[in-house]
């Protein structure tokens, strides 16, 4: 079976295409012009060089594919309002729909995220037939995000494309070389969290949403969505988690509301002024003074999804980084 991964080189495609050479599928991956991905290096793949911005190439790397796993997607959330996020995102998935129904692709699998269903409590979590909700942060990033799992979803209703989404949470685990969520673990390790905001969010092993997206090739139902997530926990937990994982101390001063949200609004402003690009922003600090709880349940049961304890992630994340020279480096 060929198959082709988009976005190959972030932290989620890496794991990705580890897994499905695990299954000793032919493995075809695009890659940016003039890129040399860390992560890919050794592997027993064919590397695609192209654009996702470019019709043609997308149209040339899919011909011939039976799957089609779309990985790639622009996450930048500053500034908030960021017309290439939203040509990455939305046109970009446009293009890997035309492809795959012009070429007749047997399954698209699209990565969407959890924040496009709405965020639930720890007693009542967020689940896949709920509205969504992030439209009030006015991030491009997640809007986009919506968007295209709306264009995927009505090319199954109205083409007949075989395709589903899998909406991850918040991933953690190894070859995140930007770093992209490993950054909160490079934070605990080098004492930079100064506290721990009222918030909390859903936690993942990367190396479980993989799985559930490997096992989609021949599971789940085409059109539907599939929250791929495992733990909710609140930040004070998550840092506390971290830190005993990884041996560093645990954050222990309880950040309000107000002093998350100033500094957010603050951090915005001197970025905008200085032009460069914030860890927090305006957007970023209300985010983390809320839970973005989520249940799983439908991707444990439908796409077989493993569970893996969180600690588990976080050393194999941590590990990485130290193979890999992070732990020193200025972020």
């Amino acid at each position: 079976m060929e198959i082709l991964v988009t976005g190959p080189d972030g932290v989620l495609g890496s794991n990705l295409v580890r897994e499905l050479i695990s299954r000793n599928y032919a493995v075809s991956v695009l890659v940016e012009p003039g890129k040399d991905p860390l992560t890919l290096k050794g592997l027993p793949i064919t590397i695609i060089h192209g654009n996702i911005l470019d019709a043609e190439s997308i149209d040339k790397a899919i011909g011939g594919k039976d799957v089609v796993f779309h990985c790639a997607a622009a996450t930048s959330v500053y500034p908030p309002r960021n017309e290439m996020v939203n040509r990455v995102n939305i046109d970009g998935t446009q293009h890997v729909i035309d492809a795959a129904l012009k070429h007749g692709t047997k399954r698209l699998i699209y990565v969407g995220t959890a924040n496009s269903f709405s965020f639930g409590s720890l007693e009542t979590p967020g689940i896949e037939d709920t509205p969504y909700l992030s439209v009030q942060y006015g991030l491009d990033y997640m809007d986009s995000k919506y968007k295209a799992q709306q264009l995927v979803l009505s090319a199954v209703k109205e083409k007949g494309l075989p395709a589903l989404v899998v909406n991850p949470s918040f991933m953690i685990g190894p070859y995140d070389s930007r770093p992209s969520s490993g950054a909160m673990i490079l934070a605990v390790h080098k004492g930079r969290v100064p506290g721990y905001s009222n918030g909390g969010k859903n936690f993942v092993a990367v190396k479980d949403v993989a799985t559930a997206m490997a096992n989609a090739i021949t599971m789940g139902r085409i059109g539907e969505c599939y929250i791929v997530g495992n733990k909710n926990l609140s930040y004070k937990d998550a840092f506390a988690l971290i830190a005993k994982t990884i041996g560093a101390k645990t954050p222990t001063r309880r950040l309000t509301d107000f002093m998350v949200q100033a500094y957010g609004r603050m951090n915005s402003f001197f970025a905008g002024v200085f032009g460069y690009y914030p860890g927090i922003t305006t957007e970023l600090s209300k985010i983390s003074t809320e839970n973005h709880f989520y249940s799983a349940a439908k991707a444990h049961r439908e796409l077989h999804m493993p569970q893996t304890p969180l600690e588990v992630a976080i050393k194999e994340c941590f590990e990485w980084f130290k193979e890999n020279n992070y732990l020193d480096k200025k972020q």
